[in-house]
């Protein structure tokens, strides 16, 4: 797979994931500071459970929402259009590519 490609795949994935994530901006909360939840704070205002998460992941989860992946996408694309490719992003679709899911509305398929 080409530098291209790779950058290409990977903004794909993140897209499909995303997609089929609870939508809004993530913050922690809850009661216990050691075991916070995870809220999805629409932009309606209305609130969604996510993910209970423990004091020390809840911050890379809530900075890693679903409202990161369009900006992280776009910079995936705009590095795939240059040549030679950043590669700054190409590190990046590397990484994404090892934990993003391949296909399917359930998760990983391989």
């Amino acid at each position: 797979m080409d530098a291209r490609d790779l950058l290409l795949t990977a903004a794909d994935r993140l897209d499909a994931l995303a997609a089929r994530t609870t939508p809004g901006d993530w913050r922690p909360g809850g009661l216990l500071a050691t075991r916070p939840e995870v809220i999805a704070h629409g932009p309606d205002g209305g609130t969604e459970h996510v993910a209970e998460a423990r004091a020390r992941t809840a911050d890379w989860i809530t900075a890693l929402s679903p409202a990161v992946a369009p900006a992280l996408a776009e910079w995936l694309r705009a590095a795939a259009a240059q040549d030679p490719a950043d590669p700054a992003a190409v590190g990046m679709a590397r990484v994404l590519l090892l934990r993003l899911p391949s296909a399917g509305p359930y998760g990983r398929t391989h």
